[in-house]
């Protein structure tokens, strides 16, 4: 104890953060938070949910998570961008006078919201595979060869929305994209770890000193109040008559995108131990902190927000710090719960001009399929095995042909499969059945952490 307290932050481990006293773990809180803040925000910004409820779940998600995981683990839930190509299928922005997709989908969005609540539960089924099989028996029906392909398509079928983003005001959208890529190239200690912040705040105050902004909003929006929407959420869908076909389709369509952000959950997990030098994975295990990230996710839904998923800028910032004390987490959740009554601040990101967005995006969506990339390369799977080969390129031909298709979906009588959806089912329908698996989860860390799309 006498040497964690005497410890300097950054140069050895603290595992209790009480002994750097109040004032520095509210500091390290604030850090946390400012680490998550960025790409949090602009899951909402993208897909036309609310901010501030966005903020409040991600707040509540990770005390939730915490509780379900014993308060072990020093992870922070903030909002996923694995599900953007869901939201984007259901409920795409509507276009505004000017013809640009800015407009929130609000008929639509409820819809997606209960699929992406369905594919929270789905956490709750693998949580109790793992709890009654383990995690080898389970992670051999989601080997890289299927999750990889999936990944890089999830980042590929959104590439279209980025660059007509960037193309409202193309130079607005450089500014982000170069902020982002210096920041993470070359950036030292938080400014590595905070580059889509960074990228938003420099492209925002760009576009706002030349008049590119409109802040009526932000003028005439109160200081405080509730952080609810109530017509973005699940429970104002089910108050009214809803379209059962359009229910099973946004169901049958995100469902899929949940095997990306378990196994990229798994993935965070051996991350953040590795970071600490604790074993996460098994105490408290793999099926409590997948209940906890499941229900978290499920719980935000419900009430208008994006799903949530661990955070991999917040792992960075336990590299950074070398604080590994859960309590500096949960101080950040608290922080994080207490914007989410400024009405203000929600219609400042609100007020974000797409081409920020778009810039933002262009890299993020990017980063999203290299990151599947290089799940496939690190856990060095063999593409001289045919089955491999027929495995990948069917899954990412299915999920960015479809959607690039026509139609934009493969109907069912009166249900519609996005292309992504086709895509994993028929991945893992066709892992299952090929023979020549070789995969087997827990022998590399490196190939285990590599699904991670928040790691960069």
């Amino acid at each position: 104890m006498a040497n964690e307290a005497n410890a300097a932050i950054g140069t050895q481990p603290v595992y209790d953060a009480r002994t750097l006293g109040k004032p520095r773990m509210l500091v390290l809180g604030f850090q946390h938070m400012f680490a998550m803040f960025g790409a949090t925000v602009l899951v909402p910004a993208l897909t036309g949910l609310s901010v501030s409820a966005t903020l409040l779940f991600a707040g509540l998600g990770t005390l939730l998570f915490h509780l379900l995981s014993k308060g072990k683990v020093p992870a922070f839930l903030g909002s996923s961008f694995a599900f953007l190509g869901g939201y984007a299928a259901i409920a795409p922005k509507l276009p505004d006078a000017g013809g640009n997709p800015t407009v929130a989908n609000t008929e639509m969005l409820p819809y997606a919201c209960f699929g992406v609540a369905c594919a929270g539960l789905l956490y709750l089924v693998l949580s109790a595979l793992f709890k009654v099989f383990g995690a080898k028996r389970v992670m051999a029906f989601f080997p890289p060869i299927v999750t990889g392909p999936i990944i890089i398509s999830i980042g590929l079928t959104l590439s279209k929305s980025a660059v007509e983003n960037c193309a409202t005001h193309w130079w607005i959208a450089l500014v982000a994209i170069l902020v982002v890529i210096i920041a993470n190239i070359w950036g030292k200690g938080m400014i590595k770890i905070i580059p889509i912040l960074l990228g938003v705040i420099a492209s925002y105050v760009a576009a706002a000193l030349t008049g590119n902004v409109d802040f009526t909003q932000v003028t005439a929006a109160p200081w405080i109040g509730l952080p609810f929407a109530g017509e973005d959420t699940v429970f104002y869908l089910l108050s009214h008559d809803p379209d059962s076909a359009l229910l099973v389709s946004a169901v049958i369509t995100i469902l899929p995108i949940a095997i990306a952000t378990m196994v990229e959950h798994i993935g965070d997990m051996c991350a953040i131990s590795s970071t600490c030098g604790r074993n996460y994975v098994q105490d408290p295990g793999l099926h409590r902190t997948l209940l906890g990230d499941g229900l978290a996710t499920s719980l935000a839904s419900l009430f208008g927000a994006p799903a949530n998923t661990t955070y991999g800028e917040n792992t960075g910032v336990l590299a950074l710090s070398r604080v590994y004390d859960p309590r500096v987490i949960r101080i950040a959740a608290g922080l994080a719960i207490l914007f989410s009554f400024c009405p203000k601040f929600a219609a400042l990101v609100t007020a974000m001009p797409q081409a920020t967005c778009g810039g933002v995006s262009l890299v993020l969506y990017g980063m999203i399929s290299a990151v599947g990339v290089r799940n496939v390369v690190e856990n060095r799977v063999d593409f001289t095995k045919s089955r491999n080969v027929i495995i990948a390129a069917l899954i990412m031909v299915l999920s960015i042909g479809i959607a690039y298709s026509t139609a934009g979906a493969l109907a069912l009588g009166p249900v519609k499969l996005t292309g992504l959806a086709v895509g994993a089912l028929v991945g893992i329908l066709l892992n299952a059945v090929l023979p020549g698996k070789d995969y087997e989860f827990g022998t590399d860390l490196k190939g285990d952490t590599s699904s991670d799309l928040g790691r960069y």
